[in-house]
Order: C-alpha cells, then structure tokens, then sequence
C-alpha cells in the first residue's frame, strides 16, 4: 500500500466517511463495538464486532444513512483528553475494543484524542473534514463485506470488516470502478479457465502449479529470449541441483533465520538436505571451484533454477504466490572497477525488455540501508561505496526512482522494478542486489594484477523474476491476447467449408513443418461460429480459405481484434510471419 498523504483532502474525506459509516452502523445495530476505521487507498473500512451480523442487502441502506448525515452538515470537532477519562466514556459506551486500544496508545506515550460529528464520537488522532457537507455528493461507495481478525491477529475475535471506495469526484470514482473491472476481466486466474495455461492438483500440492500445454509455450519462448539476451551479453550458462546440504545454507545464512519459509529438510545418511530456496549459493560453488584471476572477470552465471519456498497456504494465489518457481537468475562477479559498468548494463536489460513487452509505466525503488541500524553489515565504508555506485549508475542510466532508507537488503543495497499494469495497479516485476557480504562468507576471491587476493562484488539480476509472476502478469497485461511470437497458438487455419479442407490441409502442414504453431478448424461448425470461436481463444491470426483463395494459391489474413481482411499470396503471409516472430513483434500500437 503506498503511504498516504494525511493533509491531503482525499484522505480528510476517506477518514470522515470512515467515522459517517461508523455512526450510520450504530444507527442499525446499536450494541456495535468499534475497532479500527482507516482511509486506504482505495477509499477506507471499519471493523464491527456485531451481535446480529451485516449483509450485503445492508449496504444500500447505509450508504442512504451515510448520505443523509453528509446533507445535515456536522461539523468535526476535535477534543482531548486524559487517558483515565476516556476509557470512563468508553466503559460507558461498552467498547472494550477502543479501550484496548487507548492502553497501547499510553503505552508509547502518545497523544490522546477525540473527534466529534453530531452524535458520534470516536477515538482519533484526525484529520478531517470541517463539516459533514464538505464530502462531495456521490463521491462515495460501500463495497464490500469480510472477516478481519482484531489488530490482525488469529488468535483475537473474528470482526466484520465494511470496505467503501472514496475518491474527490464522481469521475474518479467511475473512473477506478472501471479500472477495477477491467482487471477482475483480466485476473490471470480468470482467464486461465478459458484459456487453459496451467493446473494446481491437490493431489500434487498447493502452490506447485502443472503448466498446461499453453503455458508451457509461454514460458519456453521467455526462456529462449532470456538465453539469446544472455549469450549475446557474455553470460555463461550453469545448471544446479533442487538440493542442498544443510552446511550450504548455513554459510548463506538462511538458516537457521529463514528456515520458517523454506521446505522441511529431508535427513539421509545422516545428513540434512534442503530443497533450495535460491540458486545463489550453487553459483557462488561454481566461482569457487576453480582458481579465477581477475582476467576471468567479470564472470556472468545464468540458469533457470527451480527454488522452493514454503509460502502460507492463505497466502497462495494462482501463479502470483507459489512455492515452486523457476528464476531467470543470474550473479555476476566482478571488480570493484568493472561493478558501475555490469550494473548499468543490468538497468539497460531491464529497458530493453520492458520495451520489447510494451511496458512504459515504471520505475525503480533503491532501498538503502539505514544509520546506525543492526540488521545491515556494519561496514560503513563499503556502504557509502556501494550506494554511490549504484546511484550513479541509475542516473546514468535514466530511469526514473526513489530512495528509501531502511529497506536493503543485510549484504547491500537493494533495487526493485516497479511496473504499473493495464489496470494501475503497482506490481514488483523483479529485484536486483548488489551484494558486500557473500563473497567474504564463501571464501570466494580473485587474484588481482597486485597478485593479491580479492573478494569479488557480485551483482544478482532476475529482470524477467520467476515464470510463475512474469507469465501471470503477462497473462494480465495482454489480457490473453498474446502477440504473434509468444501466442501459444500463433495461426488458426479456417476453411469456409468441407471442401476446401484438403487445400487447408496443405497450408498448415506447411506451417507447421517450418514451426508455426498453427492448427486447423476442420470442424463442422458453421464458419461464423469458427470465427466466433477463434476470437474467443484469442488467436492472433486466423487464415480464411475457400473457392477463391484455393484457385490462386492464396489465405485471406485476419488479426485478432480487427475486422480487416487482405488476400496475399502464401509465400508473401510466410515472410511476414517468420519475419514477426523472428523480431518478437507486437503489431498493436497498444496492448
């Protein structure tokens, strides 16, 4: 969630219709207790522990209550007091919640208040609105009901949350209801059932998706692009096990610190095994096995590893969140000299292929470390060095980003690519380290041209992240509509009718041996229905033959999403297919 502006006049008016809502809530079910009622950006929510349960047949009428104490125009009042006074006005009221709550917030000292509209009043620190009446009229919505735990917690009551869109105006609020809908059309999950990419088998094991045939196609054509990318860049290619001893990931340090996220080991011999949860370490043994000058660096190593990680049950979703994904993962190991220059051809990767994907919307998130804090290695000087680096080489590079203190990672500062969908909505397409630590605990090093040993700096790069996320958003981003190059299905052949099958025949046979993956709808379907058919599917092209294009050795071309038709000669469509996919061309100006 991004951090709010609270001066701003959206979030005065999300928090007022939080409390509006509260009152309207007490209004219907008088015994409510209050827990938490907070602007978020979308609009806000309030937790109700209720006797007598809301429904969705409620909401209409709250929102009618909400609208009427708007019109009446009351005005906000702030109020504060001592702690012993508040929870005697609380005790009154019977909520024990908001009494909890004025505890935690004596606790850490912190100011106590209150603010008054009308009748209700509510434990707060503001702001809001001057008055009721200063909420623009239908800028509002309830949305949506759900169960929250109290402060979050499983081990506290069950609440019902009541979730409301709010934005200035009316525009804005259609605005992201439609943005809304359109990404519930384009849910990766959603389209998965028409278009079939992948299966989650219970039999199999949440989170471990099947890739179907579709999929499959989509994930192979990522990882030949990655792999051309890659040789033309320098990068070597290595392959590694799905285990590991247990003294590798001790040397790493995700044990014993991150052994909660990771797969129970299996014990054989009498010693442990882990399935990785992360290729880093096998790269870094690679290094390691053979003496390396600094003639031999920088040293790029590339796999598509498969890592394993045990993510929460509620938190799986779909491709999103899993706990078998395939990395386009990648360390390089370099000299301090030549460190500037691989990052800044890191940050170019990331360009290219964003472009190559129709992607315009992003940026870069650079998370550094904070002062005086022990969670980051302590070697100031190594710090400074390595945030200077990579500063400068984002600057040079051009893309837009913002710092923040506090959130590198332990061994070096840390970069994510921030991409905004279709839809608006912010997605993490991949992280990027530069690490000041794990040469050192491996015992890796280099000898120099002093003819002394150094450690390497070592850059990890994923920009496509797992194929898991990049397919799912992918998935999203072209609404299943692929262009040619990476469309499971890339031609569809279309006989108007049963005679002219055998010269169909002939032309997808000749595709498909010069690979195309293309098919052919011999069914006996009408052909408006064939048509219907292959737009559903969304298959980029679909080549139409009858009478016509059989006596002059012909296909009658059609885009998906466009109604235009033009007649070319076999050889002529070939050229233009081959010459598509060769280039990894979209057609659409947009996508």
């Amino acid at each position: 969630m991004k951090e709010q502006n609270t001066n701003s006049n959206l979030y005065k008016i999300r928090h007022s219709l939080a409390h509006i809502l509260a009152q309207a809530v007490l209004e219907i079910r008088p015994n409510a207790k209050l827990g938490f009622g907070p602007p978020i950006d979308s609009g806000f929510y309030y937790d109700f522990d209720l006797d007598e349960p809301l429904s969705a047949e409620d909401l209409p009428k709250l929102e009618k209550r909400m609208r009427h104490i708007i019109k009446t125009g009351q005005v906000f009042e702030r109020e504060e007091l001592d702690q012993t006074e508040i929870i005697k006005r609380l005790s009154k009221d019977n909520q024990s919640y908001k009494i909890e709550q004025v505890e935690d917030l004596s606790l850490n000292n912190e100011p106590l208040s209150l603010y008054h509209n009308g009748p209700f009043w509510d434990l707060c620190e503001g702001p809001h609105v001057k008055k009721t009446s200063d909420i623009p009229k239908n800028c509002f919505t309830l949305e949506t009901l759900a169960g929250a735990y109290w402060k979050g917690s499983e081990k506290n009551n069950m609440m019902q949350r009541v979730y409301g869109l709010a934005f200035e105006t009316v525009d804005e609020l259609k605005k992201y209801q439609e943005k809304r809908r359109l990404a519930m059309e384009r849910d990766h999950r959603k389209l998965n059932r028409k278009q079939n990419y992948y299966t989650i088998s219970d039999e199999v094991g949440k989170g471990l998706p099947l890739w179907l045939p579709n999929g499959t196609v989509i994930r192979e054509e990522l990882e030949k692009l990655a792999k051309e990318t890659e040789f033309l860049g320098g990068y070597k290619r290595v392959s590694t096990p799905h285990i590991t001893r247990e003294e590798l990931l001790h040397t790493s340090g995700h044990l014993p610190y991150y052994e909660e996220s990771m797969f129970p080991p299996m014990e054989m011999e009498g010693e442990r095994l882990f399935l990785k949860p992360m290729n880093c370490p096998h790269h870094h043994m690679i290094f390691k096995a053979e003496p390396r000058s600094y003639r031999d660096l920088p040293l790029r190593l590339a796999e598509y590893g498969t890592c394993y990680r045990y993510e929460q049950s509620g938190e799986l979703a779909g491709l999103l969140r899993v706990r078998c994904m395939t990395m386009n993962d990648a360390h390089i190991y370099c000299t301090p000299e030549q460190a500037k220059e691989e990052f800044i051809k890191v940050m170019n990767l990331h360009k290219d292929y964003y472009k190559l994907f129709g992607l315009r919307d992003f940026w870069m998130r650079l998370s550094l470390a904070e002062e005086n804090a022990g969670k980051f290695v302590d070697e100031p000087e190594l710090w400074k060095k390595a945030e200077k680096l990579v500063t400068e080489a984002m600057d040079e590079v051009g893309i837009p980003y913002e710092a923040v203190r506090g959130e590198a990672a332990f061994y070096g500062p840390k970069i994510d690519f921030q991409v905004t969908n279709v839809v608006g909505r912010e997605e993490t397409a991949s992280t990027n380290q530069l690490d000041l630590v794990i040469g050192k605990r491996f015992g890796l090093s280099y000898i120099a041209s002093d003819n002394e040993e150094h450690t390497p700096i070592i850059i990890h790069r994923a920009p496509l992240g797992t194929h898991e996320r990049f397919v799912a958003f992918l998935i999203e981003h072209y609404g299943g509509a692929f262009p040619t190059w990476l469309a499971p299905l890339q031609v569809r052949v279309i006989p108007v009718a049963s005679a002219f099958n055998e010269y169909a025949n002939s032309l997808n046979e000749n595709m498909y041996s010069s690979f195309i993956r293309t098919e052919i709808d011999d069914s006996h379907d009408s052909f408006s229905k064939k048509i219907r058919s292959a737009a559903i599917t969304k298959i980029p092209n679909l080549l139409i033959v009858g009478e016509n294009e059989q006596a002059n050795k012909t296909v009658t071309w059609q885009r998906y999403g466009s109604k235009e038709r033009q007649t070319l000669a076999i050889d002529t469509f070939l050229n233009l297919i081959h010459k598509e996919i060769l280039q990894r061309k979209d057609w659409r100006k947009t996508v």
